[in-house]
């Protein structure tokens, strides 16, 4: 069952579109990578779910709203740059936007203490924010966003900012929140969209240009791909694998080739004869699936 319906929704700033007539649905109860370069227009279309940017056209349905009800109590929502009363505890902070939310001041103390302990930072809930570290001010942020118990929780970009420890925590976090609500997230870091979420949209220059679960989509792009590394340079060893008829893509990666190729055992043949033959120093030779960054390049270029 769809948690939100999003119909024909656009967004232009003056003569220039940016969000060009998205269609799609989130499920209850899956996490959804939003998942596109900068400038693909995954925030102005969190800010327009969320509510805090109009729509030029189309329509954003929430279950169980009737149509121009306001959607705030039924989302939950962190963006990019969060900004917190610094001078606050942690504690003081949740239970103040808990009463924005319209909760008794005894409710939202029960919800912050709950919820701190969810976040992992309830031994820190007397400190005051400034002295929190990135990882423990994203968190207070998740938290905040879950504070009125929303259908949908948004985070924009939740660990773009953070050091490694910092984004291992809320990776984890959002992992265990999962669990028990709907999240949307976005990201431009394709291995953060592969390890946590259910589903993908995935956008680019304002467009969902695919959507779907990561395996559906790995699927209907699925191509054969070895690996080659070799020592030394590997120059030499392009243009050889080019001229092979069953060599459709070729590509540099991290110091390996990347061949795609359409015909998995002619490939394999050609490729290990010749690296007999020439002797070829190859120190791997593997085949691959696609990968999520396999995936979205190939949809991008297309």
């Amino acid at each position: 069952m769809p948690v939100i319906e999003v119909s024909n929704l656009k967004k232009a700033f003056k003569d220039d579109l940016v969000v060009k007539g998205l269609d799609f649905n989130l499920e209850q109860g899956k996490c959804i990578a939003l998942l596109g370069p900068n400038g693909a227009g995954k925030t102005t279309t969190l800010r327009m779910l969320s509510g805090l940017l109009k729509p030029t056209e189309g329509s954003i349905q929430f279950k169980g709203t009737t149509k121009g009800e306001d959607i705030r109590n039924y989302i939950g929502y962190l963006p990019q740059y969060p900004v917190f009363h610094t001078w606050m505890s942690g504690k003081e902070f949740l239970v103040y936007v808990g009463q924005l939310a319209h909760l008794s001041k005894k409710d939202a103390a029960d919800k912050a203490d709950q919820l701190l302990k969810k976040v992992a930072i309830y031994e820190s809930r007397n400190q005051r924010i400034g002295k929190y570290s990135g990882g423990m001010k994203q968190r207070l942020g998740i938290a905040q966003a879950m504070i009125h118990s929303p259908q949908l929780l948004m985070l924009d970009e939740p660990v773009s900012s953070l050091d490694p420890i910092g984004r291992r925590e809320v990776l984890t976090l959002m992992e265990e929140l999962k669990k028990q609500t709907t999240i949307l997230f976005s990201t431009h870091i394709l291995g953060d969209a592969e390890e946590i979420s259910d589903d993908l949209l995935l956008m680019h220059q304002g467009e969902i240009v695919e959507a779907g679960s990561i395996e559906a989509l790995r699927q209907k792009h699925q191509s054969a791909k070895f690996e080659l590394a070799f020592h030394g340079s590997t120059s030499p060893y392009l243009e050889k694998l080019k001229q092979f008829p069953s060599v459709l893509e070729i590509m540099l990666v991290k110091g390996e080739i990347h061949v795609v190729v359409d015909d998995i055992d002619l490939a394999r043949k050609e490729i290990l004869t010749e690296a007999i033959k020439s002797d070829w120093p190859i120190v791997k030779f593997e085949l691959s699936r696609t990968t999520l960054e396999d995936l979205f390049m190939k949809v991008v270029k297309n």
